[in-house]
């Protein structure tokens, strides 16, 4: 499935708009990703380098389902986030690849752009599934607080430059509200 309309929609919450990334979107993604500490518990620990984030956002461009959040107060970018993994057989798809920029931790947007980018996957998925990194405590909390189970054992992905070890929450339709 490729259809923008369903991977790349534009979605708008009462403080976040999620909206299909562009080109012009790095230089203000970057000057929110170029602060280490906002990658210090993901397994690519070194994004906030220039040629580092460069593939990252590269990635989101080509994947045709990358998004980056705005803020309607301001209209500045926060972060960005995107779909990935869609599996039509079982009804499925991740949401990852998520960063914000630090002044807009513990406010609730994350949660928001999360429950925007849910309720549209639960219009053609049953499922919605987290990868995260076995270290990164910020975001499972985040997720345990959002409701989402995670799955037993621990993971690993087939990208050879992220080894690192995953926990996989999910989120059933049937269980969110």
């Amino acid at each position: 499935m490729s259809d923008p309309a369903i991977l790349q929609p534009t979605l708008e919450g009462q403080r976040i708009i999620v909206r299909p990334i562009r080109p012009e979107d790095f230089a203000e993604l970057y000057s929110l990703a170029c602060d280490p500490s906002v990658w210090e518990q993901h397994p690519a620990q070194n994004r906030y380098l220039e040629p580092e984030f460069r593939a990252f956002f590269d990635g989101a461009l080509q994947s045709g389902s990358g998004f980056s959040l705005v803020d309607k107060a301001t209209g500045l970018l926060m972060g960005s986030s995107r779909y990935g993994n869609f599996n039509p057989d079982r009804r499925e798809i991740e949401i990852g690849w998520t960063f914000l920029g630090k002044d807009y931790w513990g406010k609730q947007f994350n949660a928001e752009s999360k429950t925007l980018m849910i309720d549209h996957a639960f219009t053609f998925v049953d499922t919605v599934l987290f990868w995260v990194d076995e270290n990164n405590k910020r975001s499972q909390r985040a997720l345990e607080k959002f409701g989402a189970r995670r799955r037993p054992n621990l993971h690993n992905r087939a990208e050879a430059d992220l080894k690192a070890s995953y926990k996989v929450y999910e989120i059933h339709k049937n269980a969110f509200s």
